[in-house]
């Protein structure tokens, strides 16, 4: 599942933030604190990349000169501080009523709404690591951090080196780790060599892809620590401290609030909305949609984020809902154009797609679903 929290280096400035998949280069960016270095996607779509056809480089760049010459790369810092400080008081008053309401069943209640309020705080993070709130990188790092490792006990460096890589090669199958074998499959190759009960799993995944997301929220903190003895030292001591610290408050909290069953209780509760929540808003973005052939030509930045993503229709509801991510094309074009500009850029792309005769895909949230299911359903269909 595709997800949260990435931060990127002063290569995204220019609101593409496409990367490399060089190693090295990776590695040596995460010893300098987990924020991986990524090139100007505007320099290498300004000339034809290696192996594309010829002027397929230059798709993208009268695209990114329109949407600087609106302005809608420029950083939105008081539109952020006003949703950040908004999350933080919807919080307290969800943790204020737990008190109020104190040990009583009725306080499983407000599970819901503060898996609601953990996702905005995932949102915030996500947006924090692509730049998205300000260019300076410790501020976005000091952000991701507290919105990640201490409010949400997700390791902010663990999702930063996850999803800069699904970004830099959005469904490829051998270079997006949010299509790589798991507990769910892709591809009816990688169906083909699922064996005992994983074999069984994916000839119904369609079906049970919604029940599987209950366990996401703990997943992801599993997720977290384990990626602990991967970070640099000095790193991995913050991280591991505020990763201690949110758990140690969480369980406060709650203990204080309730007794020990009636907590447990709401930690369960709490975390299998949350990761339903979280799942809910990333599942329309790619799934479904067009898988690179690895052993073909690489396409160009334009083509490699367009293609394989799909754009959900709504209003104020949906974009609040979903975080922004339903302009899920615009996003992956320029991933440091901050929240409220995506919909403002999505005519320009709209229309330069047209004129190229690319598609472009876009949808309703439910019939997102469907075609995501879908395709599940039919992976799994040979095993069946």
């Amino acid at each position: 599942m595709s997800q949260a929290m990435p931060t990127v280096a002063k290569g995204a400035r220019d609101g593409t933030g496409d990367v490399t998949d060089a190693a090295g280069g990776h590695k040596a960016a995460q010893s300098r604190g987990a924020v991986p270095s990524q090139e100007t996607a505007a320099s290498r779509e300004a000339a034809p990349s290696r192996g594309a056809a010829p002027g397929r480089g230059s798709d993208f760049a009268p695209l990114l000169q329109a949407v600087k010459g609106q302005g809608l790369l420029e950083h939105r810092t008081g539109w952020y501080a006003l949703r950040i400080a908004a999350n933080l008081l919807a919080l307290s008053a969800v943790v204020t009523g737990m008190f109020l309401v104190g040990d009583s069943w009725w306080t499983l209640l407000l599970a819901l709404p503060l898996a609601l309020f953990w996702s905005r705080t995932a949102f915030i993070g996500h947006d924090a690591g692509h730049a998205q709130i300000s260019a300076r990188r410790r501020t976005s790092r000091a952000v991701g951090l507290v919105h990640g490792n201490l409010l949400l006990g997700m390791n902010e460096a663990w999702w930063n080196d996850k999803h800069v890589r699904h970004h830099a090669h959005p469904n490829h199958i051998d270079k997006d780790p949010d299509v790589a074998v798991g507990a769910l499959v892709w591809t009816r190759k990688q169906a083909a060599l699922r064996e005992g009960f994983a074999r069984r799993l994916t000839r119904h995944q369609a079906r049970l892809f919604f029940p599987m997301l209950l366990l996401e929220g703990i997943a992801l903190k599993i997720a977290g620590f384990q990626y602990l003895s991967r970070q640099p030292a000095r790193e991995r001591a913050l991280s591991a401290l505020l990763l201690v610290a949110h758990l140690g408050l969480y369980a406060a909290l709650l203990l204080t609030v309730m007794s020990p069953g009636k907590a447990a209780a709401f930690a369960l509760l709490h975390h299998a909305l949350f990761g339903l929540h979280l799942g809910m808003a990333f599942a329309p973005n790619h799934k479904g949609m067009e898988m690179p052939d690895p052993d073909g030509d690489r396409w160009g930045h334009l083509q490699r984020q367009v293609l394989t993503s799909r754009n959900v229709r709504g209003g104020a509801l949906t974009d609040w809902f979903l975080g922004g991510l339903n302009y899920q094309i615009e996003h992956h074009l320029f991933p440091s154009m901050p929240r409220p500009h995506l919909r403002l850029a999505q005519p320009l792309v709209r229309a330069h797609c047209e004129a190229l005769g690319m598609p472009y895909t876009e949808t309703g949230l439910v019939e997102s679903y469907r075609q995501a299911l879908r395709h599940m359903h039919e992976v799994g269909e040979p095993l069946r």
